[in-house]
């Protein structure tokens, strides 16, 4: 049967666009919960009371994710995905009622011209799980759907591993397919008694257990079914044993390796063009072939093969680089060990990638020296002695080496073979670990970078590179800069190099964008004229800033393009023209950040003739959009659409006036919206989530206020949907730096490790989230002088019942929140997730997860001390909550897991021991094996769930939960959660901290 046929798929429900759509639908769960739903949302919404957020709303709340336009602009694909179930592939017209539906569709892709749809379908979520709790059952595996977008016809394709639908194709796609199982014969094809040559026949019947002596010497991988398909006519080709392929852009050409199990399968590399009669052999021979690549054009393949090597019998047989002209030329070895260009005893790497420079000209790959020898098996001290050497001369440390152990049995060294001189050239090397060739490949120049002389640096700084000019035809280099602290790069035309340099901290040195000219080596600070700020001026770690970013080069490298905070500069790379505003300063004086959009991410260069996209945001309002300018500084920009809403995923149709995007507000999901390229007609083509109307929701506003420093700081401020000023509220305040520009943010209900927004205030919490600046040194104090006032100063609003007052933040957040209460009395109640607590024994600690020593968090890092802790031990113990905890009187609660790799476990230890040591209220929840927060579906909402019934506790008088009255012994462990509530027991209410009776004090 041909794999064209179209399948009944009972999962599948499709609409053509003939007739009227009225799927509607809002997730993919069980089919009677569908249809209650459906019968409840058709009730009168006059007859439906509104109710809170729970629990179980966040398996409902879909996602909408994979969305995409077709090149024509009629047709629109997306997924949605609920929060737990099986997701939905919607594709419907843009200006119609035409729809489909497939359940568990994923990873679309247009053809073309937009007639076909081409998707994997994955396996029901049931069946997964099935299979990961039962060893005895095999993992479902996926299936590839083709959608016929105007008809509806849908075709689905059994055991599927891979699938290409080449860009400019109109008609064909590539499948490959996993082998068969045993006693497994899948409905869309017919087994064949005997095995093919690569093209002739369908896949046979799993092959029989062959005995020893008939098995090859040396195991390797065997390939599977190829298909390679005409969507229009139905063409098809089959090809055995493939175990890679590329295919040219347009879909006319396809090479494949093939690798059966006892090499007579035509085992090579073959070629075949669309419509041809047979695929061409373009090298045979017994062997393994891998990092198949295409150049550009479609003219040249090349790939690795230990074919030469290969005798069944050598456990690593070296591999060699083949190239072959695909105009019948055999492939010839034009590298292998011992190649003269190559470093002595060097080979070719299979963990390299192996590319053809833009032209065609050149081809990179990759070399390593040879492996060490493996460990002596007879020796005893080797075989059971199991050390760490730390070593102070050792460039990382030995927890970073280790994480970087695999990367490193990997690393490759780039080479190039320059096609026209049949030559090689080593260019990477052991002392110059990176390479970027200019101009795609094929520039005259490349440039090299390396770490290794600064690492040690790196335990309490940040990461330095040395950077050389390299000559990609002799491999020759120089170096041309020393100790950057950021990465210098090419520009497009290989014309110049060009990187940030933030001076120092302190401001003393001059900070800009400096580029180097290459034919002169001149450096120049390009952005030195510039009247404004180029780098970021609300940065307060201490380190040196980091910039507003940069735009692109235009034509040739002619001009460079930066960023102040608002506007767009044009920059001479030689300095010598004055800097031009080419927003015309337009961004300063209506205080809009405007930036470019690139939509054409391939093109190197920024035009400067034609029509360019902005995108925009007011800092103050939090308003945003996007305008219309020219890069030639001829005009003011114009505004095309500016909102009191978050625009996000631009998308613009490749040949017709559509623009695909999303919207969002704190109360508005982000939907799909479609327009013409003005942004005129906008319309919203989806609602992911109807069920919203259900619940209580909220708003979000801007809120300012004046911090004890005397600064200006804005904030959000979320208030329930029922909202009444004259009533008196719980207040729940979450923080982590900086987040007002997040005021249009839309938060899915969902778990977490932090609260969620939405969920809160839809209990009945308002939500104040502020933005903190902090002083070098005095990371504690900053958050208590921007957060306190805040809180007081929505108090002071008088819809704030002061006595009940909670606080939640994680990891830095969960820092703030740890010192904030051994300061103050204003917090009914606390989370502090993943904190540090004692500076001086975190400043050691390592983080586990990168292998990386703390003592950078601390220089330069996050936590802005800006000295070691031996120049400013003060600072450490002033902003370490354990040195002061007996003065804590808020209950509080952590989460603090036995793996974290950011934050030492120890830390959250500390502080709990010393709280309880003082007879403090406190808890830390450990979910075993778990790392910096709390991950898993499981876990999470047990997490969400313990959270709400700490503040609901504390915060709404709601009776408390057995983990908070008695515990859950060891002994209990596995056989109850304790989520329970004591309706007749108060948690540690001898100081009544719930009577009321008081108004707390804000400050000691």
């Amino acid at each position: 049967m041909s794999l064209l046929a179209p399948t009944q798929d009972a999962m599948t429900q499709t609409t053509p666009p003939s007739h009227s759509s009225s799927s509607g639908r809002v997730g993919t769960g069980p089919r009677w919960l569908l249809l209650l739903l459906t019968l409840f949302l058709a009730a009168p919404v006059f007859a439906q009371e509104k109710r809170p957020l729970d629990h179980d709303a966040y398996d409902v709340w879909n996602r909408i994710q994979q969305s995409g336009l077709s090149a024509d602009g009629r047709w629109l694909h997306y997924r949605l995905t609920p929060g737990h179930g099986d997701a939905t592939l919607v594709v419907r017209e843009v200006s119609g009622e035409g729809s489909h539906e497939i359940e568990r569709g994923q990873n679309p892709t247009f053809t073309r011209d937009g007639a076909f749809l081409v998707f994997r379908i994955a396996p029901t979520l049931e069946a997964r799980e099935e299979a990961r709790s039962n060893r005895n059952t095999p993992m479902p595996r996926d299936s590839l759907g083709i959608l016929e977008v105007a008809t509806g016809e849908i075709r689905r394709i059994s055991r599927l591993k891979a699938f290409t639908v080449p860009d400019e194709s109109r008609e064909w796609v590539v499948i490959h397919r996993e082998a068969p199982r045993n006693g497994e014969e899948a409905e869309d094809e017919t087994p064949e008694a005997e095995p093919a040559e690569p093209g002739t026949e369908p896949e046979p019947p799993e092959p029989e257990e062959e005995d020893e002596a008939s098995a090859p010497d040396r195991d390797r991988d065997t390939g599977t079914d190829l298909h390679y398909l005409n969507l229009r006519t139905g063409e098809e080709r089959v090809f055995r044993g493939v175990t890679e392929y590329r295919v040219h852009e347009d879909g006319s050409l396809l090479v494949f390796a093939v690798q059966s199990r006892d090499g007579n399968g035509g085992d090579g590399i073959h070629l075949v063009r669309a419509h041809a009669s047979e695929a061409v052999p373009v090298l045979l021979g017994m062997g393994e072939y891998q990092r198949l690549t295409l150049d550009r054009e479609g003219e040249q393949v090349a790939f690795l093969s230990n074919r030469d090597a290969w005798n069944g019998e050598d456990d690593e047989p070296l591999f060699s680089l083949f190239h072959a002209p695909l105009d019948g030329s055999e492939a010839r070895t034009v590298a292998s060990a011992g190649v003269d260009g190559l470093p002595t005893h060097w080979q070719v790497s299979t963990n390299g990638a192996v590319s053809f420079s833009h032209d065609g000209s050149r081809l990179f790959f990759g070399t390593a020296p040879p492996p060490p020898p493996e460990a002596d098996e007879d020796d005893p001290m080797l075989q059971n002695v199991q050390v760490d050497i730390w070593n102070w001369r050792d460039d990382f440390l030995q927890p970073h080496q280790l994480r970087d152990l695999n990367q490193e049995r990997r690393r490759t060294y780039q080479a190039v073979f320059h096609r026209d001189e049949a030559r090689v050239v080593q260019l990477a090397h052991e002392s110059m670990l990176q390479v970027q060739v200019g101009s795609r490949g094929d520039a005259g120049v490349a440039l090299g970078t390396d770490d290794q002389p600064h690492r040690q640096i790196v335990s309490w700084d940040t990461r330095f590179t040395n950077h050389y000019l390299v000559d990609p035809r002799t491999g020759e280099r120089e170096r041309i800069a020393t100790k950057l602290r950021s990465t210098a790069n090419l520009s497009p035309a290989s014309r110049y190099v060009f990187w940030w340099d933030g001076g120092d901290f302190e401001g003393t040195l001059p900070r800009g964008w400096m580029v180097m000219d290459l034919e002169t080596r001149e450096v120049v600070n390009v952005t030195e004229a510039i009247p404004f700020p180029v780098y970021n001026e609300l940065s307060d770690r201490t380190a040196p800033p980091g910039s507003y970013g940069l735009a692109g080069w235009t034509e040739n490298d002619g001009y460079l393009l930066v960023h102040d905070a608002w506007d767009i500069w044009r920059v001479d790379p030689h300095g010598r023209e004055a800097p031009v505003n080419l927003t015309a300063g337009y961004g300063r004086d209506h205080q809009v950040r405007l930036r470019v959009v690139r939509l054409e991410l391939d093109e190197p260069f920024l035009p400067l003739d034609e029509d360019i996209l902005l995108s925009a945001f007011n800092n103050s309002s939090k308003a945003a959009g996007y305008y219309r300018t020219r890069l030639d500084g001829s005009r003011v920009p114009e505004a095309l659409v500016m909102d009191d809403v978050a625009f996000g995923s631009l998308e613009v149709a490749r040949d017709a006036d559509v623009k695909l995007f999303t919207k969002r507000t704190f109360e508005m999901f982000p939907d799909l919206w479609v327009s013409d390229r003005d942004f005129q007609g906008q319309r919203r083509l989806t609602d992911a989530n109807p069920q919203q109307a259900e619940y209580l929701w909220g708003s979000a506003e801007l809120v300012s206020w004046t911090s004890t420093d005397g600064e200006e700081l804005q904030g959000i401020l979320y208030k329930p949907e029922n909202f009444d000023p004259n009533e008196e509220w719980p207040m729940m305040v979450y923080f982590y730096e900086r987040s007002s520009n997040g005021l249009h943010n839309y938060f899915v209900p969902s778990t977490g490790t932090s609260i969620n927004r939405s969920f809160y205030v839809s209990r009945g919490y308002v939500l104040f989230v502020p933005d903190i600046p902090y002083k070098p040194g005095y990371p504690g104090e900053s958050a208590m002088n921007a957060i306190i006032p805040g809180v007081l100063s929505i108090v002071d609003q008088g819809y704030i019942d002061r006595n009940r007052i909670g606080v939640q933040g994680h990891s830095w957040g969960g820092y703030q929140i740890a010192y904030m209460i051994t300061r103050t009395n204003l917090f009914a109640a606390a989370e502090a997730g993943a904190p540090v607590t004692n500076m001086t024994s975190a400043y050691g600690g390592i983080r586990w997860a990168s292998g990386r020593v703390r003592q950078m968090q601390y220089e330069t890092g996050q936590s802005r001390i800006g000295a070691s802790l031996w120049e400013a031990q003060h600072r450490y113990i002033e902003n370490s909550p354990l040195f002061t905890a007996y003065k804590v009187e808020t209950p509080l609660l952590m989460v603090h897991n036995d793996e974290d790799g950011a934050v030492p476990w120890e830390e959250g230890i500390q502080f709990f021991v010393a709280l309880r040591r003082l007879g403090k209220p406190v808890w830390l929840i450990n979910y075993n094996g778990q790392g910096h927060g709390v991950s898993g579906r499981y876990p999470q909402l047990d997490w969400s769930i313990r959270m709400q019934q700490f503040f609901d506790h504390y915060l709404q008088g709601a009776a408390p939960p057995v983990w908070m009255v008695d515990g859950v012994p060891a002994l209990a462990k596995g056989r109850t959660l304790g989520l329970e509530l004591v309706e007749d027991d108060p948690v540690a209410d001898a100081d009544d901290r719930n009577d009321g009776s008081q108004d707390r004090d804000e400050e000691r």
